[in-house]
């Protein structure tokens, strides 16, 4: 079977979502057996001021939203089964969507944004399974791989590896502004990974394109 980037086959996707995922555990492999976690006004791993290399682990979901935050009266630990098992009921689904649209040859576009986001999930879920079985932990150390201690979280219970951040522009809000007067920010100030690249790309798509990817599919049914 041929590759076929302008109208993507099942062995196109497979290719395009090994890619994507090679890229992301190398570059998160990479930051874990070499960086300490990076500490709160620490120096970054890299730094170019509108672009910044670190190293955070995020145990919840975007911008370290945990389920805890919305429903307090469960645990950490429990919140971030829940969140581990509710990804990969999502990454099943969503890997059925693409095989479906690739099966109907609907709008190219569409199979390529379901490709991206179906390979930023799977990049991250594999962090949030397996990390915390085979790594120690990052704090004030280096990582290692397959301790014989064990790992430092159990299986579902693993962090995801976070190390982009853009921090485009930086100011204090005026005093007179009622919660945040006063206080410094920064704008884009999240840090993130290649998976979440991905998948933001991929649901990017489909805000954009949205007309010529939902009429091509009508078209073709």
């Amino acid at each position: 079977m041929k590759l076929k980037f302008s109208n993507i086959n099942l062995a196109t996707a497979i290719v395009i979502v090994l890619a994507l995922l090679f890229l992301d555990q190398a570059s998160k492999f990479y930051i874990k057996l070499n960086f300490e976690l990076s500490r709160y006004g620490s120096d970054a791993i890299l730094d170019w001021g509108f672009f910044k290399l670190l190293f955070v682990e995020n145990k919840g979901m975007a911008m370290g939203t945990k389920f805890n935050d919305i429903l307090p009266f469960i645990s950490d630990k429990t919140a971030k089964l829940v969140l581990t098992v509710f990804r990969l009921v999502a990454i099943v689904g969503i890997g059925y969507w693409l095989f479906d649209n690739i099966r109907r040859e609907s709008s190219n576009l569409f199979r390529w944004s379901l490709c991206l986001i179906f390979a930023g999930a799977l990049g991250n879920i594999i962090d949030s399974v397996f990390y915390g079985l085979i790594f120690s932990h990052s704090y004030g150390q280096v990582a290692s791989l397959f301790p014989e201690a064990g790992g430092y979280a159990p299986i579902f219970q693993g962090h995801v590896v976070d190390m982009l951040q853009f921090p485009l522009v930086s100011w204090t809000w005026p005093e007179w502004m009622p919660w945040v007067g006063g206080r410094p920010y920064t704008f884009f100030q999240y840090v993130f990974n290649i998976a979440d690249t991905s998948i933001s790309i991929g649901v990017g798509i489909l805000v954009f394109f949205n007309k010529r990817i939902f009429n091509q599919k009508e078209e073709n049914s």
